[in-house]
């Protein structure tokens, strides 16, 4: 949640809703997966060849001379992660400009299962910025429904700068450590000037580690790449479903290919149309949305930390909040327990309703003066591993939405005069994300996207689901987004969490399904119960 806009990846998420005992043998294991194939060798000025490129005959229509030969590679997949294949391909840094040199991008999939007639191709992207969709499909195919397991390869490409791709690269683990403990909620101009060299910091260890793909990690590009794949796997039409950050970037393939869109599905819709602000904004409303139901059902049972009323329970994490701000909780990992990082643990259990046990256990633990459990879910959010590194997750996450949009502020002053704006929205995360949405000042890219509506004339129906009490999406996103796009089908699931499908509800994993499988998109209006 620290960048721009943040919503963060449901690929632990919706792994350990689905499927726990996945998720931990695959991700918490001390062993390291296998590897998968090598990045392709740099020529003398740091480009990637187009090595694997055939002759084009004839040229994909619509698909300029200077991008043929990108169209043209055959891809080599090679098993990778176990049960998996893994491929490399490469693409213009640069679209516009396709001669100034390539990077490289991996893919992984698992194929279709014996039995079903094989429709293609779906591929999956989990949200963020900055989440690995490799990491996403190994953790949840096999979750999948049988039948769509039967009829698609599953594919997860890590978009440019992110995980396998090419990845921008920032803060080290120790200082990562730091940026998640700066304190985002300054109380004096010591407080202000701090956050800003932390901001400051973020955005020059950026520049310095990543090169030039720092400035081509757009939605806009990734979106590119993913017509490339598309080619690649041999599908005239992009299958797609995309969870979270997942609907913008499969909404602006939309935007940019309508023709070429297929059976798509957008869940936990992103808004295109509103600045960084507003976003924020609203955003932070999500958050307070999901933190009353947590509140409500937090006092309605014996031993609550917090209180018996959700209007206590409210007020008390206020004053739990600020007297860690006084004084850092002590942990068993000898990392204090700052302000900051208690807000981001509670932030972590809202985006599932299965955490909230885990919250209430760690608020409990809070009170009494022990920070580690509200440290391990922050640590969750951050993605940390016990190591003590980090994953490009946050790197990635910034560096893709301070191109999307302009930065809200200008400097701290504007980010001063929002807060109560904020606080009206969100009483309890308002100041935090007015603070947050600083970071993308202070970057050393211009911004290349504005806020703008997609009505992709001339797509396929496109599935927009939204869930009435999403933290990280709000409800009234997926509203807006399915309003914009013509062709947009909109299904409201009245529940909590972020997203819906694949979380066992019986009436959005059946309508998603029947769409995926036989191309039935539903009423738009669909409406499903908790």
């Amino acid at each position: 949640m620290r960048a721009t806009r943040r919503t963060r990846p449901t690929t632990a998420v919706l792994a350990a809703t689905a499927a726990a005992a996945v998720l931990l043998a695959g991700c918490t294991s001390g062993s390291s997966p296998a590897p998968g194939p090598q990045a392709s060798t740099p020529s003398a000025d740091g480009t990637l060849p187009v090595s694997n490129a055939a002759p084009l005959e004839p040229l994909p229509t619509g698909v300029p001379a200077a991008l043929a030969p990108y169209y043209a590679q055959k891809l080599d997949w090679k098993t990778c992660d176990g049960e998996f294949q893994c491929a490399e391909f490469t693409v213009p840094l640069d679209y516009e400009h396709p001669g100034d040199g390539d990077i490289t991008l991996t893919a992984a999939r698992q194929t279709a299962t014996p039995g079903g007639k094989r429709l293609g191709s779906l591929l999956l992207n989990p949200g963020g910025p900055g989440g690995s969709a490799v990491d996403y499909l190994e953790g949840v195919a096999r979750t999948y429904d049988p039948q769509v397991r039967a009829a698609y390869d599953l594919v997860g490409l890590d978009p440019r700068g992110v995980g396998r791709s090419t990845p921008v690269r920032c803060l080290s683990g120790p200082r990562m450590d730091a940026y998640a403990a700066a304190d985002i909620t300054p109380d004096d101009q010591a407080e202000v000037d701090a956050l800003v060299a932390v901001d400051k910091e973020f955005a020059a260890a950026c520049k310095d580690g990543s090169g030039g793909v720092l400035a081509h990690v757009s939605t806009v590009e990734a979106a590119r790449d993913m017509d490339v794949l598309r080619a690649l796997l041999g599908d005239d039409r992009l299958h797609y479903l995309g969870k979270s950050y997942g609907t913008f970037l499969g909404a602006t393939y939309a935007g940019l290919y309508p023709d070429k869109v297929g059976r798509m599905v957008l869940d936990g819709a992103m808004d295109p149309s509103l600045d960084a602000r507003a976003g924020n904004r609203t955003q932070a409303g999500g958050f307070e949305t999901a933190w009353a139901a947590f509140a409500k059902d937090c006092a309605g049972r014996d031993g609550c930390p917090l209180g018996s009323t959700e209007q206590e329970v409210g007020r008390r994490l206020t004053e739990l909040f600020a007297s860690i701000d006084a004084k850092p909780l002590p942990t068993d990992s000898g990392r204090p327990l700052t302000e900051a990082q208690a807000t981001t643990g509670v932030i972590q259990a809202m985006y599932a309703e299965f955490l909230w046990p885990q919250l209430r256990s760690a608020l409990t633990d809070a009170v009494a003066g022990d920070g580690t459990a509200l440290l391990a879910l922050s640590d969750e959010y951050y993605e940390r591993a016990a190591d003590g590194s980090y994953p490009n997750l946050i790197a990635a996450n910034m560096a893709v939405n301070c191109l999307d949009l302009p930065a809200p502020f200008t400097g701290p002053e504007g980010a001063r005069a929002a807060e109560q704006d904020f606080a009206q929205a969100s009483p309890h995360f308002g100041r935090d994300m007015a603070w947050m949405a600083l970071s993308c000042t202070y970057w050393s890219h211009p911004p290349t996207g504005e806020p703008h509506t997609v009505p992709a004339a001339g797509a396929a129906p496109i599935v927009v689901v939204g869930t009435t009490r999403d933290p990280a999406t709000p409800y009234a996103w997926a509203q807006s987004l399915a309003a914009q796009l013509e062709s947009g089908r909109l299904v409201t699931y009245d529940g909590d969490g972020h997203t819906a499908y694949g979380r066992r509800n019986t009436c959005v994993d059946g309508a998603v399904n029947r769409y995926l499988l036989g191309g039935e998109a539903p009423e738009d209006g669909t409406h499903c119960a908790k």
